[in-house]
């Protein structure tokens, strides 16, 4: 597999070149996307050059996202299978590369992304609620149980993030991507990261980034819920529901009493339940609640 290291930037002029330098220790390919950063030096790409850095840029900050997909824009024309993205503010170590590279290796056909280990004091409470609101929204549009939907640690398919019809920009870009991988047949692999938070300088917008993100899974799963196939970029048999279970009442409750469902899954699915049974669906609640539960597993 041909893996590139990718370091979306903006304004980090003082820890990107120290990040870059520490990635080229495990991969020969990294690339740096300026993402219309103001505070780098005139001659911020001839260092960059001096450790064997590339360097694409635009010309105004057009987001993360935007960024992550100039570079696979990129990385397809040069041929590369995989690009593992890494933060610039440094927050990430260039050590847990190699856990990355072996698992793309190993499987060609997933999504790899870093959980973090919140158990450290200097972690922001803020990020510990987004984490767990995140991974709430994303276990209910995809089925999967993700520890970190946050985290930038990633490594993304380069050609099947090409491919997908992905519209977001900025830092909901992360959840998109990882969303749509999984319904197009990706496999999730978790991987334990390091993370530290003491020089971090986080431009994300309390504001304008939760509300993106909030529009970002109505979308989702409003898409989830419809009955139509996602389309399939990863090998392997398409995510299928049997509904012929329904025809069999006996066969059915024996399922429910035998569900072996964690607390949140099986609270989840009593809100669902409970929600819809108070609607005026006169006549087809239990036909509602039985599509929303069994779709949304």
């Amino acid at each position: 597999m041909k893996t590139v290291c990718v370091i979306p930037l903006y304004n980090h002029a003082r820890t990107v070149l120290k990040v870059a330098a520490g990635a080229k220790t495990y991969l020969e390919d990294v690339l740096i996307i300026d993402d219309g950063s103001t505070d780098l030096p005139e001659d911020f790409e001839s260092s960059a050059a001096s450790i064997g850095v590339s360097v694409l840029r635009h010309a105004r900050n057009r987001g993360k996202g935007a960024a992550i997909k100039t570079a696979a824009a990129a990385l397809s024309r040069s041929g590369a299978d995989y690009m593992i993205v890494m933060d610039a503010d440094g927050q990430h170590d260039p050590a847990d590369l190699p856990k990355f590279i072996a698992s793309v290796n190993a499987d060609p056909a997933c999504i790899a992304v870093g959980c973090r280990d919140f158990s450290s004091p200097d972690i922001p409470a803020s990020s510990r609620f987004g984490r767990n609101f995140s991974n709430f929204w994303c276990r209910l549009e995809t089925g999967v149980r993700c520890d970190d939907t946050q985290s930038g640690f990633r490594a993304y398919p380069v050609n099947a993030l090409r491919k997908l019809h992905l519209f977001c920009d900025r830092y909901n870009f992360e959840i998109e991507a990882f969303v749509r991988l999984l319904w197009a047949g990706f496999r999730l692999v978790e991987i334990p990261i390091s993370v530290s938070y003491r020089d971090r300088v986080t431009h994300f917008d309390q504001w304008r980034d939760n509300v993106r993100l909030s529009l970002l899974h109505t979308c989702l799963v409003l898409r989830r819920i419809l009955p139509i196939p996602h389309k399939r970029l990863a090998p392997g048999d398409p995510e299928r529901t049997d509904w012929r279970i329904l025809l069999h009442p006996l066969r059915f409750c024996r399922a429910l009493l035998e569900e072996n469902a964690d607390p949140p899954g099986l609270a989840a699915s009593a809100a669902v339940g409970t929600y819809f049974a108070v609607l005026p669906l006169i006549g087809v609640h239990m036909a509602v609640i039985l599509y929303l539960c069994i779709r949304l597993k």
